[in-house]
């Protein structure tokens, strides 16, 4: 991803908790600039008070929005809505929508169809088709892990089985490889990113792609430096 990418993070507010604030926008500076910051709730609901000091904070403009139905989800029919109007308004390359709702699977279609980058957020219990919609998704649990240890047991029943990202990188590998089998580690790491879109070596204990791929002891792994550039390269054992 393009570091100079501008996105629009909208936060379900009642879908998340305000304890991962800090680990979204962090994660989020990684990939480029967040222009937009709007959060949506029913900000009367006593619930939803504890946001307060996070919102002046973060400078995070809260979008009121009442449950006019029992039983409906207004915030979602808001959310939906004002990244519409964004999306036409062109002013950004990207939307970060931070929810563990299925409801903006196709918010999250319709995005990548006008050609927007869609990283979602969300926690372990996140529907699979929101997942797949998004070009990345990242589990806030995993974001916030340092705060969460007690629980990976939980996260390892969510994330993409490590047997299916191993047999993905054998066939990755085999597909793209040299004529001596060597293939270059960035690329099999962008095509596991999208035919996984929760892929991320953090869910499996690693902070690297590298010392990743290393510890399943099925790769040789080759440093090469081109002008002064350090390129990775692995092939199958």
């Amino acid at each position: 991803m393009n570091e100079d990418k501008r996105f629009a993070v909208l936060i379900d507010a009642e879908n998340v908790s305000e304890k991962y604030i800090k680990y979204i926008f962090d994660e989020l500076a990684r990939s480029g600039t967040i222009t937009y910051k709007r959060i949506y709730g029913d900000w009367t609901r006593p619930e939803l008070s504890s946001w307060k000091k996070i919102l002046l904070d973060y400078s995070i403009t809260p979008i009121q929005q009442y449950g006019y139905t029992t039983g409906k989800n207004a915030t979602d029919s808001a959310m939906i809505i004002d990244a519409m109007d964004i999306l036409y308004d062109d002013n950004v390359e990207g939307f970060c929508i931070v929810s563990s709702d299925s409801d903006f699977t196709r918010l999250a279609t319709r995005l990548r169809e006008a050609g927007k980058y869609v990283v979602g957020m969300g926690e372990k219990k996140t529907p699979a088709p929101f997942i797949a919609s998004c070009n990345q998704f990242k589990y806030l649990e995993i974001l916030g892990q340092e705060e969460n240890n007690n629980k990976q047991k939980d996260m390892e029943d969510s994330i993409t089985p490590l047997e299916k990202v191993i047999k993905a990188i054998e066939t990755i590998a085999d597909d793209i490889s040299d004529d001596d089998g060597w293939s270059p580690l960035s690329d099999v790491g962008n095509i596991l990113s999208k035919m996984f879109p929760d892929f991320d070596v953090r869910n499996y204990g690693f902070s690297k792609l590298t010392p990743f791929v290393s510890s399943l002891k099925k790769f040789d792994i080759k440093s090469v430096n081109l002008n002064n550039i350090k390129l990775i390269y692995i092939r199958k054992k």
